[in-house]
């Protein structure tokens, strides 16, 4: 069995690497000035780049 300290961190590590992929996913996406697409309320959004 894990520790629960070290889960907590590892957990912590993930989504830090998940903020860290959504911010540069935004930048690539206002780079190349296409559509950030997403699913809102079960439909598909288009996003334009500000």
């Amino acid at each position: 069995m894990k520790n629960s300290k070290k889960e907590l961190s590892d957990r912590d590590k993930i989504l830090m690497g998940m903020d860290k992929v959504y911010d540069n996913l935004i930048a690539f996406k206002k780079k190349m000035n296409s559509d950030l697409v997403v699913l809102k309320k079960g439909k598909i959004i288009h996003i334009k780049p500000e």
